[in-house]
């Protein structure tokens, strides 16, 4: 079991830069491969980007590739998303999410931390 919290959102001129984390509770974080969403108002939640238990593989929603990376700092139990290059249409609510290493699906979800990008 895993519980994960998830900040750093905020209001951001189109250009800026957010860095968002996902701080993790549970000695066995570092088992969990962990994958950042985000839901915009009207519209289906997406998968951004995503990590391997000890952060030797990422992915990444070709949209985003070149503007977000994906870090995870397994001594802290936090996972990152730094967004650089932000644009109006990356407006949403970001979330985390982690799944065991037997698992395909993502079990365990932040709240969810708020991103709006103005023009």
């Amino acid at each position: 079991q895993v519980q994960l919290v998830e900040s750093g959102g905020g209001l951001v001129q189109a250009g800026g830069s957010l860095r968002l984390s996902c701080a993790a509770s549970g000695r066995t974080f570092s088992t969990y491969a962990v994958g950042w969403f985000r839901q915009a108002p009207g519209k289906e939640r997406e998968f951004i980007a995503g990590i391997s238990q000890n952060g030797g593989s990422t992915n990444y929603k070709d949209s985003v590739k070149g503007r977000f990376t994906i870090s995870r700092d397994n001594a802290k139990n936090t996972v990152y998303l730094q967004v650089n290059s932000l644009k109006p249409e990356d407006t949403a609510v970001y979330y985390c999410a982690a799944r065991s290493r037997y698992s395909s699906t993502y079990n365990f979800w932040g709240q969810g931390t708020q991103v709006t990008v103005s023009s």
